[in-house]
């Protein structure tokens, strides 16, 4: 869910006492950890066969499409939802922004369990059958619960292989990427959860609508010349993006060049002396609806960039070249196709796309 997500701690269930109907609802997983979607098995014996697969190194073994699943992140809901599975769907959780457009009578549907971190016991009370997460994070102390804690009641839970592959979350900070993070993860993502509950058919009909959404708006779309910035939150200290999470998908698919592309850190915190010296020519600015940090709003952060001594001289605030994007549009999942979108229509606003 963005930057400064290590932090607030959720106290654990004290009682499991829908332990049996769970057990009965699901089974146990083997191991806990994310997923790679190519080792995902298709159901061959209808939707009351098993799916196993590969999930950020661990095997999860799914017994029936769920019908009782809970999305913990936004990411997550949201390509639920997606997938029509609304129906199937007892709770959500941890939310950044208001929900994707279109989506919005689907999501009134599904019981909202907290806007941020909902307790493991809040969680099992709805009894759920199958869990799912965009952030290791969320799996994790501090977060709902790590996942042995799901594990040791037999429900399922998957992991967006965005926030594992290629990807070290073994520091304090949002994580350090190995290597590049790319649409396919995500598409993988989609991938899995449709099989998971089986509805193949409309995962494919998603991962074909979004890939023509971003092969729509980068044509004809050359911005190698073009400098940029993300901005997610804090003016204090801000978390500026590296080069190779979400926001690196935007800047490879419209030809940009990131100027913190010499980190592989996830969201780094970086001073305004250093912001101001790479001068952007473009500054990509959250526009956040959670009030956790300084500078949430993107009408705060650009009261912040026009007053500050040392930012009101960047090229990008004196042109005013500010690209306003939702918290979601800059992780990765399915909103960052949005980013590609908004980015690519404001760079035609600027003049700056050949």
């Amino acid at each position: 869910m963005g930057p400064g997500r290590r932090g607030s701690s959720v106290p654990f269930a004290r009682q499991v006492r829908r332990c049996a109907p769970l057990l009965a609802s699901a089974l146990l997983l083997t191991a806990c950890g994310g997923a790679e979607s190519a080792d995902a098995e298709d159901r061959t014996g209808g939707s009351d066969s098993a799916v196993t697969l590969d999930n950020c190194g661990a095997k999860v073994r799914v017994a029936h499409a769920p019908r009782r699943a809970v999305a913990l992140d936004q990411g997550s809901a949201e390509i639920m939802l997606s997938l029509g599975l609304a129906d199937r769907m007892v709770g959500t959780a941890t939310w950044t922004d208001p929900v994707l457009k279109g989506l919005e009578k689907a999501n009134a549907k599904v019981p909202r369990l907290a806007d941020r971190y909902p307790s493991f016991e809040k969680v099992l009370d709805t009894e759920p059958d199958f869990a799912a997460a965009s952030f290791t994070y969320t799996l994790g102390k501090g977060g709902v619960a790590p996942r042995e804690q799901f594990e040791k009641l037999g429900v399922p839970t998957y992991l967006s292989p965005t926030d594992c592959a290629g990807k070290d979350n073994s520091g304090d900070g949002d994580g350090v990427r190995t290597s590049a993070l790319t649409m396919d993860t995500v598409y993988g993502e989609i991938r899995d959860l449709a099989r998971i509950f089986d509805v193949r058919e409309r995962g494919q009909k998603l991962i074909a609508d979004l890939k023509s959404r971003v092969s729509t708006a980068t044509s004809k779309v050359d911005a190698q010349n073009v400098s940029v910035l993300y901005w997610f939150a804090n003016s204090d200290s801000p978390y500026m993006a590296g080069c190779c999470g979400a926001p690196g998908i935007v800047t490879k698919e419209l030809g940009l060049r990131n100027v913190f592309d010499d980190t592989h850190e996830e969201w780094p915190q970086i001073n305004w002396e250093t912001v101001a010296d790479r001068d952007p020519d473009v500054l990509v600015i959250g526009d956040l609806t959670r009030r956790s940090q300084s500078a949430e709003s993107a009408a705060q952060k650009i009261k912040f960039l026009e007053s500050d001594p040392v930012t009101k001289k960047m090229t990008a605030v004196r042109e005013k070249r500010y690209v306003l994007l939702n918290g979601q549009d800059l992780n990765p999942t399915i909103r960052t196709v949005d980013g590609v979108e908004k980015v690519a229509t404001a760079l035609r606003s600027f003049g700056l796309a050949k």
